[in-house]
């Protein structure tokens, strides 16, 4: 799943808001060997009001008409270039899922896990489109008062969130065939309590659905560098190499789809995972 972010403010590579731009760059990473687009038009870096701001009560930072028109010239610009090229959203409001669906998306991709109350849910089901759903401890606002887990308490906290979005599809009429969980990296976890779900990973598998691992260009990458960086956090730009490790860890632990930045060197690296794993 090769990632392109329509958005200024993204953690990583927002691109300015250029409609070539976006589209040739979806366009290069289907020929690297994507086999999934997933857009965002909307940041959920650490502090960004996705989701509204709990505490203020205040509405998301991107309204959902403004997210559309981001989003949708992108989505109709890679399918007019690519007609069956097959593309993910990542939005939890329902307008702009429904509106993306219709125009050629197939899958929504929900870093809420229907947590939020935006009711994709009812769009989900209507649709039939297929779902990705993420664990998130809170809403980006919240993740830097969250307390830190012990391992067990991690894995308990994701295991009871995965559960009760699976519990919401089920209660929509999703069929669970339709559904990818996504453990959320970086949502809401704080430094190595990322590395400890990757190393407990695999505990996830018994769910019942593919897992879906997006670990790519994450702070946590690039606390794990600072010994080489003077004790400091590897910018983004130099997480790389670090994204391909935690995407083969990932891989050997159970997971079916990977979300990537840079898909090429990702494609290479997965393929001998597969061979290490006997999945090739």
């Amino acid at each position: 799943m090769g990632v392109v972010n329509v958005t200024p403010d993204s953690f990583s590579d927002g691109f300015s808001l250029v409609l070539d731009e976006s589209v040739g760059h979806a366009i290069q990473l289907l020929d690297e060997g994507a086999d999934i687009i997933d857009i965002g038009a909307e940041s959920t870096r650490p502090g960004a009001r996705a989701g509204g701001s709990v505490a203020k009560g205040d509405a998301p930072a991107v309204s959902a008409e403004e997210e559309q028109a981001r989003l949708l010239p992108v989505l109709e610009g890679i399918l007019r270039e690519r007609p069956g090229a097959i593309i993910s959203v990542d939005t939890y409001k329902a307008e702009t899922a429904r509106a993306a669906i219709a125009a050629g998306a197939e899958i929504v991709n929900d870093v809420s896990g229907f947590s939020w109350g935006f009711g994709l849910e009812v769009v989900a089901a209507e649709t039939k489109c297929g779902v990705v759903l993420t664990h998130s401890r809170g809403r980006p606002d919240e993740w830097g008062a969250q307390g830190k887990l012990e391992p067990d308490d991690l894995m308990r906290e994701v295991r009871m969130g995965l559960e009760a979005s699976l519990a919401k599809a089920a209660e929509a009429g999703i069929p669970r065939e339709s559904i990818v969980l996504d453990p959320g990296y970086g949502f809401g976890k704080r430094g190595r309590e990322n590395f400890t779900l990757l190393r407990r990973q695999a505990e996830l598998l018994d769910l019942g659905r593919p897992l879906l691992a997006g670990v790519s260009r994450k702070s946590f990458l690039g606390h794990a560098l600072a010994p080489l960086y003077g004790g400091e956090p590897a910018p983004v730009g130099a997480r790389e190499t670090a994204s391909v490790a935690g995407m083969v860890a990932a891989i050997l632990a159970g997971a079916s789809i990977v979300r990537v930045h840079r898909v090429r060197e990702a494609l290479e690296s997965a393929l001998v995972a597969d061979a290490v794993s006997g999945s090739s």
